[in-house]
Order: structure tokens, then sequence, then C-alpha cells
């Protein structure tokens, strides 16, 4: 029989993170960052230079991400953020620039995502322990620009059209987020649709809170910024990412060690030459 090691060393790599408690963490915060950092970006700049520059960082961000044979948390987690990004600017255009009501533009995304996930599907399972090709990837990361899109109108749908305000919005989001978590803790069931209802619902929970640091207070916020909101976010982001870094080189080197030690004498086996054979 095989070894674990050697077991591992044949499986098909993973390209994107396991969704452990980690992971939920940084994907929250670059919710927060990506709407904060939009809009200051907005704020400051043209958006009809903003916008396309954001588009051309993003599709660079997602070259380099497809490009990766396996996970690579600093590049994944950038590419996460640039989808953020990119994600609050196309359902703000459609608001702002566009005149499209929240409620309608929310449900154009909701409708695109059930698209992806229909085309998705034809590869056999939308779940993420099974992206372990480009094909599917491509799929994953289409999934997680409309769910951006999706939850960013839903967050501004609650807080502006339905009048909860930014911290009601985020207390909201909060439990809608915990209940499939809980629900699949309880009952160890539907584990594809409780992650992908949770992906959705981290972006209007990140922005909703990190909204409500930045806006001013005349719209029920802390009137911090999203410019000082942004860059404490930053710094969260990248410390977490570093650790998440570190701790999967220090997996891999393991990993690796373990494979050589594995395999050396099967491999020995093979390239022994076989002893003449007597007539």
């Amino acid at each position: 029989m095989r070894s674990r090691a050697g077991r591992a060393a044949t499986a098909p790599t993973r390209r994107v993170p396991e969704p452990d408690a980690a992971f939920w963490v940084v994907k929250i915060l670059t919710t927060g960052m990506g709407e904060t950092t939009s809009d200051f970006l907005v704020q400051r700049f043209a958006p009809e230079l903003v916008v396309p520059a954001a588009f051309v960082v993003l599709v660079a961000a997602l070259l380099l991400q497809l490009r990766m044979q396996a996970y690579r948390p600093a590049v994944y987690w950038t590419t996460a953020l640039m989808v953020s990004v990119f994600g609050t600017m196309a359902a703000d255009v459609l608001h702002v620039g566009l005149g499209v009501p929240y409620l309608l533009s929310a449900a154009l995304f909701a409708i695109a995502l059930v698209i992806v996930f229909a085309l998705w599907r034809r590869e056999g399972t939308l779940s993420v322990h099974g992206i372990t090709t480009g094909r599917r990837e491509r799929f994953y990361w289409a999934a997680a620009v409309c769910t951006f899109a999706l939850g960013t109108a839903a967050g501004d749908l609650t807080a502006t059209s339905f009048g909860l305000g930014y911290l009601g919005s985020g207390v909201l989001f909060l439990v809608l987020f915990a209940a499939p978590g809980l629900f699949f803790v309880v009952t160890r069931r539907a584990a594809v649709a409780t992650f992908w209802t949770a992906y959705v619902l981290t972006r209007p929970l990140g922005a909703s809170f990190a909204d409500w640091f930045a806006v001013p207070r005349d719209r029920g916020g802390v009137d911090l910024g999203p410019g000082p909101v942004s860059a404490v976010l930053l710094v969260v982001f990248v410390v977490v990412v570093t650790v998440l870094a570190v701790r999967a080189r220090s997996a891999s080197g393991r990993t690796a060690a373990a494979v050589p030690s594995s395999t050396r004498s099967s491999t020995a086996r093979a390239a022994r030459p076989s002893p003449p054979s007597s007539r």
C-alpha cells in the first residue's frame, strides 16, 4: 500500500484555499477593504479612469492566479481583494452611473451567478475541494465576481433602500452568515450549498461594517473616512496573509521532505538493474 505521503504526492493539487476559519476571516477583510477602497478611489479620482484601471489590475491578478499550479496565499488573496474592489465598482456604476435600483441590480447579479453555477455544474461539482484544474478555477472566479457584485448591491439595498443603516445591515448579515455554518455543523449536510450561501453573505457583511466605520455621522456612520478604514484593514490583511503564506510554505516543506523518504526505496528498486537470467 502507498504511504500517506505517496498518496499526497500523486493527488491533484488544489488551487484555492481550504474554507477553514482563517479563510472566512480573510474573506471578510477583503470584502470590507474592497468596499472602502473603491469608495476612496472613486471619491479622489475620476471614475472614468479608476474603474477601467481597477479592471486592468483585476485581469492581471487573475491571469497570475490562473498560472499558479497550486494555492499561493499572497497571489490568491490579492486576486480576491481586486475582485472585491472591482465588484464594488461594478455594482456602484449600475446604481450611481446608470440609475439602476439596487433591487434590480441585485436580481441581475443573482441571475448571472445562477448562470455561472449552471455552466460550472457541468464539470461535475461546485465544491471548492474539486477545483484542481484551470477550467474549474475559471468558473470559480467568475462566480466570485458575481457574488461580490451581488453582495454589494444587497448590502446597499438593506442599508439605504430598506432603511436599516450600515450597522443594522451588518448585524443582519452577521446573523445570516452564521446560519449556514451552524446548519452544516449540526447536520453535516449540503456542504456545497452552505459554503456558497455563506460566501455570498460575507460580501454585504464586511462591506456594511466597513461602511459604518467610514461614512459620515449624518449617514449613520462613525465618520472615520474610507481612506483610514482601508489603511487599517490593509495592515491587518497583510499581516494575516503573511502568516498564511508562512504556514503554507512550512506545510509544503514538510510534505516535500516526507515524499522522497517514502518513495526512495521504490525508486531505487526501479532503477536497479535486474540480474542476468540463467539458461
